[in-house]
């Protein structure tokens, strides 16, 4: 989820441990807890400032993983205890604990995914029926604190807060795999496809629709229960050794074929001495737009002279990036 759905997912569990009687006289560090807790998985954020490489290829990668779903609780109550000495730590690391728990477990839930089960699995867990941000689930959230500060029993606030929500995940389920099937079905490809992408957008009732089957490539949106596919492209096999002898060992390349599931590539001949080769991620079609690619450029002996991965909605940025 999103940075703000997680800060205010973070105030409901803070509203909930109020229920626990050995909370109130250390309210302050669980609630130090439990707000950074909500937060700290995503500490891998700054890998934007490294480069987007290394980025998309680890961001929810180790930091939601097994390993340091533990760590997290016990780094944050032996800081919290040297800021709040005497404090119940038992306690602070519990609270802390599902804090840290609740985030990688929503994260799930969306089409980004992580990588929860590592090291058992490196296997990406996204169930793709809520979006990174919706409205619905932040809206909801927003309305219960505002109840909780004006008076009314935490338990009561958020307690049906969360039966609520936990009725609208089985609906997405249950609309996904409507969607699901449908779109199988206007392909005629019931039993078969190789791959199925179908994942929320912010609308309640649009979906984003790649599906992948022996022969070729649907991809397309569902406005309800309504299946229409912009786009049809015949399967491609792998670029020739020629073309990858170079360019599969590029960072940007890499980071693209770990993260992208489905996607379709082209060589283009740019000038005299430079060839493009374009993976285009099928996913993510917006106003006729493919926006997460990964470009290389490569000279005349198929050497790579620069290459980009990203989110680009304009030639003219790419190019940009592409010179940077």
């Amino acid at each position: 989820m999103d940075t703000g759905t997680h800060v205010v997912m973070g105030v409901a569990l803070t509203g909930i441990a109020t229920l626990d009687p050995n909370v109130t006289p250390t309210f302050a560090a669980v609630a130090t807890g439990i707000m950074v807790g909500s937060q700290i998985p995503d500490i891998d954020t700054v890998l934007k400032f490294k480069n987007n490489a290394v980025y998309v290829k680890n961001h929810r990668g180790i930091t939601h993983s097994i390993p340091f779903t533990l760590l997290w609780p016990l780094i944050l109550t032996f800081l919290i205890f040297v800021i709040f000495p005497n404090v119940d730590v038992l306690h602070i690391w519990l609270w802390t604990q599902f804090a840290v728990f609740f985030h990688v477990f929503v994260d799930i839930f969306n089409s980004y995914g992580t990588q929860a089960l590592r090291p058992i699995s490196n296997k990406w867990i996204q169930l793709s029926i809520i979006n990174t941000f919706d409205p619905i689930i932040f809206v909801a959230h927003l309305i219960a604190i505002l109840f909780w500060t004006l008076g009314v029993h935490p338990g009561l606030a958020f307690g049906t807060l969360y039966l609520l929500l936990a009725f609208y995940y089985v609906v997405r389920f249950m609309l996904q795999k409507a969607i699901k099937n449908q779109a199988l079905k206007q392909i005629q490809q019931e039993h078969n496809p190789v791959k199925i992408f179908v994942a929320p957008t912010i609308k309640f009732m649009e979906w984003r629709i790649a599906i992948q089957t022996e022969t070729h490539d649907y991809v397309g949106r569902s406005y309800g229960r309504n299946v229409a596919f912009n786009d049809v492209f015949k399967r491609q096999s792998f670029p020739n050794d020629h073309i990858m002898a170079y360019a599969k060992y590029d960072k940007n390349l890499r980071s693209f074929l770990s993260f992208s599931s489905i996607y379709r590539w082209e060589v283009t001949r740019i000038d005299k001495k430079t060839t493009e080769l374009r993976f285009i991620d099928l996913r993510y079609l917006k106003n006729g737009h493919y926006p997460f690619v990964a470009i290389l450029h490569l000279d005349d002996d198929m050497k790579v002279t620069t290459s980009y991965i990203g989110w680009v909605f304009t030639e003219e940025k790419l190019m940009k990036k592409l010179e940077i």
